[in-house]
C-alpha cells in the first residue's frame, strides 16, 4: 500500500488508432436467431456514440444451432468483430477466456438479448477509461433504474441481493444484472482466483473485487425484460447457492489471497485531511457513544450513591463533574484519536462547557419535576436520562467542533 492515495491510470485515448480501447464481449449459447440483430445494433450504437476504437467479441459457449456461423458471418461482414469459438458451456467460462485473450485496456460484457438500454454503456465505461474505478455494474434496482419485468423475476432478483448483503456482506445493489465492465489490469489479478464458469462469475467478481478495496461503480440502467430468456432459474438459483456457501467457506477460512490483492490492487489510505475538514463521522459516532454509555451509567451510580447524603441538586453536581472530566479525556483519545498534552487545556475548557450546559440541562429537568410532581427516584432518573441525551448530543457538537480536524 502507498502512503498516499494514488488513483489508477487512465485509459490513454487514440482516435483512429487501430488498437481497440473499449472490447464488449457477448457470450451466447444457440442464439442464431437474436444474434445478428444484437451485434448489428451494438455495432451502430459504438460506431455513432463511443468516441474511441472499440471491439465486439462474439464468446461462442458450444453452440450447437447456426450460431457460429452466424458469428463467422459477421465478423467477415464488420471489421470489429470477433469471434471465439469454446467447446464447453457456461457464461463465465466464455468471458474468462474472451477476457483473458483481449488486448483492451477496458473490458465489457452484455446479454445478446440487450434487454439494457445501450445509452448507459458509456457511463459504464467512461470510469473506467478515467481511472476513477475498477469494475462497473449496470444496475436496476436504483430508484432511477426503470425496468419492466415480471413480479416473479423482480421478487427473485431482489432476494438474491439481499442474500449476497446477509451472507457475503456485499455493498454492491445489482450482482445479476448482465451489463458489466472492468479493467483489464485488474482482470488479470482477479481472474485466475474465480472457481465458478457459470452464472455465479459476476457475485464472485464482485465479491473478491470489494474484498481487494477496489472501487465499483454502479449506473442506473432501463431494463426491459426477454421474454424468451432460456435461463433455468432453479438450476441457477442452486448453483448460486452453492456458490454463495463455497465463497463464503473460503472467506471464513482465509484461503484467498485478500491481503496480497489489497495491497497490490486496493487505493492507497487519502492525505491527511486540511484543518477544519470534519472525517470519520460514523466511526466517531459510534466510539462517542459507547463512551456515553459508559458516561452515563457512572453518572447514575455516582448520583444514586451521592442523593441520600447530599440532596438531589449537590448530588447531581458531583456525579455530572465528575464523570464530565472522565468523559473529555476518554473522547478526546478514543473518539478523536487525539494524544498528547498538546491542546488538552482548550479540549477540557471545551469539556467543561459542554458540562455546563448538561448541568443547566439535567438541573433544569430536576427543578421542573420537583415543581410539579412529588420527589421520586424513578421519575427523577427519567428526568435525568432524557436531560443527559440531549447534553450528550451538545458534547458531541462541541467536541468535535474542537478536536475534529485531528487525525
Amino acid at each position: 500500500m502507498t502512503d498516499t492515495y494514488a488513483p489508477r491510470a487512465a485509459v490513454q485515448a487514440r482516435p483512429g488508432a487501430g488498437s481497440a480501447v473499449l472490447d464488449v464481449v457477448v457470450p451466447v449459447y444457440n442464439e442464431e436467431a437474436d444474434l445478428g440483430p444484437c451485434v448489428r445494433r451494438l455495432h451502430a450504437h459504438l460506431t455513432a456514440q463511443f468516441p474511441y476504437p472499440f471491439r465486439i467479441t462474439v464468446a461462442d459457449n458450444a453452440s450447437v444451432d447456426g450460431t457460429p456461423a452466424v458469428a463467422r458471418a459477421l465478423a467477415d461482414e464488420l471489421p470489429e468483430v470477433g469471434v471465439l469459438r469454446l467447446d464447453e458451456k457456461g457464461r463465465g467460462r466464455a468471458l474468462r477466456a474472451a477476457w483473458s485473450a483481449s488486448p483492451a485496456p477496458v473490458l465489457a460484457y452484455m446479454d445478446v438479448d440487450l434487454s439494457t438500454d445501450l445509452a448507459a454503456l458509456l457511463p459504464l465505461v467512461a470510469p473506467l477509461l478515467s481511472g476513477h474505478s475498477d469494475l462497473a455494474i449496470g444496475t436496476r434496482l436504483a430508484r432511477t433504474s426503470r425496468v419492466v419485468r415480471g413480479a416473479r423475476r423482480e421478487v427473485i432478483s431482489r432476494g438474491y441481493n439481499l442474500l449476497l448483503r446477509g451472507a457475503l456482506a456485499a455493498r454492491f445493489s445489482d450482482a445479476q444484472c448482465g451489463f458489466k465492465a472492468i479493467r483489464a489490469d485488474v482482470a488479470a489479478e482477479l481472474l485466475p482466483l474465480v472457481r465458478d464458469t457459470g452464472w455465479f462469475f459476476d457475485t464472485e467478481l464482485l465479491v473478491l473485487a470489494q474484498r481487494a478495496g477496489l472501487r465499483i461503480h454502479e449506473v442506473p440502467v432501463d431494463w426491459v425484460d426477454d421474454p424468451d430468456s432460456r435461463v433455468d432459474i432453479v438450476a441457477t438459483a442452486l448453483a448460486d447457492l452453492r456458490g454463495i456457501g463455497r465463497l463464503g467457506r473460503a472467506l471464513v477460512t482465509g484461503a484467498l489471497p485478500l491481503a496480497q490483492l489489497r495491497a497490490q490492487l486496493g487505493r492507497g489510505p487519502l492525505p491527511a485531511p486540511p484543518a477544519q475538514v470534519p472525517v470519520g463521522l460514523p466511526r466517531q459516532v459510534a466510539r462517542f457513544a459507547a463512551v456515553g454509555v459508559a458516561s452515563t451509567l457512572a453518572y447514575l451510580l455516582l448520583f444514586v450513591l451521592a442523593r441520600g447524603p447530599l440532596g438531589a441538586q449537590p448530588a447531581n453536581l458531583l456525579a455530572l463533574l465528575l464523570t464530565a472530566v472522565a468523559n473529555t479525556a476518554a473522547n478526546r483519545r478514543l473518539t478523536f484519536g487525539v494524544t498528547g498534552r498538546r491542546h488538552v487545556g482548550r479540549h477540557h475548557l471545551q469539556g467543561l462547557l459542554a458540562f455546563a450546559l448538561g448541568l443547566a440541562l439535567t438541573s433544569g429537568s430536576l427543578a421542573v419535576l420537583h415543581a410539579t410532581t412529588p420527589p421520586s427516584r424513578p421519575l427523577e432518573l427519567a428526568a435525568l436520562v432524557t436531560a443527559n441525551l440531549a447534553a450528550t448530543a451538545l458534547r458531541f457538537l462541541l467536541l468535535r467542533l474542537a478536536m475534529h480536524h485531528r487525525p
